[in-house]
């Protein structure tokens, strides 16, 4: 199957409409990658994408360079965008930098979050229960990362705010495909409900500890899976 026949057809005013062409086109193709429809190894053609998304290859270019600054995609000589590996080294990297800073950032912001915060708070735990009940990969990761960010957000710590932003964007495909992959799904549920539990009864050193727990046991079974399949077939 072409990559062009993946694509549905919709006119190009209307999908990138409000927003930047290179930044939809992204927007895109960082959805496509993390869902899984573009596999690791598969190369993104200019040409083709430009074709099908009925723009020049300017903006097709400055995506693919916006997601390899992502992590999501690798620009190589002679070969063009191919989406990247996912690499164990990486995913250790990743997880422990959010190990670190965001038990710190909920610790400085859990005592200002405010009733209208919780009542938000409860509102995304009951969708991402039931986005992960009928298997919306979508807005696993999405959802994931609002509840994390929503939490940290009266830290007064912008720029570590925004590390963690990056990081967990970062970190969406691996989230997904944690929660898919292994038996993550209602360990997450459980875990983010007495998270948000904790903090509203003030138990701030608890919450911290759980938080940290809950980063550190998500990246060591997402290794442990990639360690599981990564190794070479030695049998004959």
């Amino acid at each position: 199957m072409t990559l062009s026949a993946k694509l549905p057809a919709r006119p190009a005013q209307k999908s990138l409409q409000h927003r930047t062409i290179s930044s939809a086109v992204a927007e895109d193709l960082r959805r496509r990658i993390v869902d899984g429809e573009f596999k690791a190894g598969f190369q993104l053609r200019q040409d083709a994408l430009a074709a099908e998304f009925g723009v020049s290859r300017i903006p097709v270019r400055e995506a693919l360079m916006q997601l390899e600054a992502e992590g999501l995609v690798k620009i190589l000589p002679h070969r063009g965008a191919i989406v990247s590996e996912l690499s164990i080294e990486e995913v250790q990297e990743l997880f422990e930098l959010r190990a670190l800073l965001e038990p710190r950032l909920l610790e400085a912001s859990v005592r200002h979050l405010t009733v209208d915060d919780y009542d938000k708070l409860r509102q995304i735990l009951q969708e991402y229960s039931s986005e992960l009940r009928a298997k919306h990969v979508r807005r696993w990761g999405e959802l994931n990362t609002e509840f994390h960010m929503l939490l940290y957000r009266h830290a007064g710590q912008p720029r570590a705010l925004s590390i963690v932003a990056n990081l967990l964007q970062e970190c969406d495909r691996h989230t997904r495909l944690q929660l898919s992959l292994t038996d993550g799904m209602k360990r997450a549920e459980d875990e983010h409900a007495e998270l948000l539990r904790l903090c509203a009864a003030g138990e701030i050193a608890a919450a911290c500890a759980l938080l940290k727990t809950h980063i550190d046991d998500v990246g060591r079974s997402l290794r442990q899976y990639l360690e599981d399949h990564q190794k070479p077939d030695t049998g004959r």
